[in-house]
């Protein structure tokens, strides 16, 4: 007879609230490698079908029994957005830092959870509805650079490390996982709680339902303007405020979601051009270039314009006066 589950079903869903944004998934080996030591994370998948294995409430619950140990991803691949930022910090005098950054958040109004780590700590920021991953990396990374702490790159071996650690990801892309809090940790044996709570679940779960969550309009104004850096390496990318303004106002068209199958050429995405295609062309599917960084920037190397790609795509560019009188496209 299986065991009765000590974890109340509400405490599972409060957590499932919080911390999960998409049900991929990974697992902290319960053994240590045996030439590193580190108890290392996979993604999980089905023995007899050899397909990923997606999140489930009953992981929720075994996770938080110690049973197992999970990852959460932060970014859903259909939005690009997440519920939290971590800033992970595991060097040196690391805590120093974590509690420089947690106090300039308090500044901004909001209030952050510190969760201890086994060799330092994580600031779990919050927010009150998906943002976009990009913007929130650049708002993190401009407060480390503000208050001097260092972020880890290809220049800085030690640092804070930034969850997303990814602007976007791609279709079939995960992003980088972080453990999920208050679950056993495999390589430490114990559960590390967050501070300002009682150790317990309801408590923990209370405490950070009750944190001050970042907003959108506060968001906007953070990084109006702000520079920060872009996927995959140590460059920077300006946010204009108009730019946001239009991300956040009103739906956005996303390329991603309309064209398809991509593949991989350097650092931009091919795949058939719908203008193209429309006309009977592009029969070897590369005439479609978008830029894996940012895929607001595509082109189609035939010479089809934005709008006649748009437009065979059933998503016409339409235009609008703004207060200024200039068209703005969207």
């Amino acid at each position: 007879m299986r065991k009765r589950s000590a974890i109340p079903p509400q405490v599972v869903k409060e957590y499932w609230r919080l911390f999960v944004n998409r049900r991929a998934y990974t697992l902290q080996s319960t053994h240590p490698h045996p030439e590193t030591g580190r108890n290392y994370y996979f993604r999980p998948t089905d023995k007899r079908t050899g397909a990923s294995v997606e999140l489930h409430e009953d992981t929720i619950r075994r996770h938080l029994e110690g049973e197992i140990t999970i990852g959460l991803y932060a970014i859903h691949p259909e939005n690009q957005c997440c519920k939290w930022v971590v800033v992970d910090a595991d060097y040196k005098d690391s805590m120093e830092d974590l509690l420089k950054l947690q106090w300039q958040l308090g500044r901004d109004g909001i209030q952050p959870g510190l969760e201890m780590s086994k060799r330092g700590g994580h600031l779990w920021i919050f927010f009150a509805e998906p943002l976009l991953a990009r913007y929130c990396r650049i708002y993190i990374h401009d407060v480390a650079l503000r208050l001097g702490v260092p972020v880890k790159g290809a220049e800085l071996r030690e640092g804070i490390e930034i969850f997303p650690k990814q602007d976007i990801i791609g279709p079939g892309e995960f992003g980088s996982a972080i453990r999920g809090p208050l679950g056993i940790h495999r390589a430490a044996t114990r559960r590390f709680w967050f501070d300002g709570a009682d150790y317990t679940f309801e408590a923990q779960l209370a405490y950070l339902n009750g944190l001050r969550k970042l907003t959108t309009n506060e968001l906007q104004a953070f990084i109006a303007g702000k520079e920060g850096p872009r996927q995959g390496d140590c460059q920077t990318a300006r946010v204009p405020a108009a730019t946001f303004q239009r991300r956040f106002g009103q739906a956005e068209f996303r390329i991603l979601q309309h064209v398809g199958p991509l593949r991989k050429v350097g650092r931009n995405y091919v795949t058939r051009c719908p203008s193209c295609a429309d006309a009977g062309h592009d029969r070897s599917r590369d005439n479609l270039a978008i830029l894996i960084e940012d895929p607001r920037f595509y082109r189609c190397w035939a010479g089809c314009s934005k709008q006649a790609i748009r437009s065979a795509l059933g998503c016409p560019i339409r235009s609008t006066p703004s207060r200024l009188g200039q068209e703005i496209v969207s």
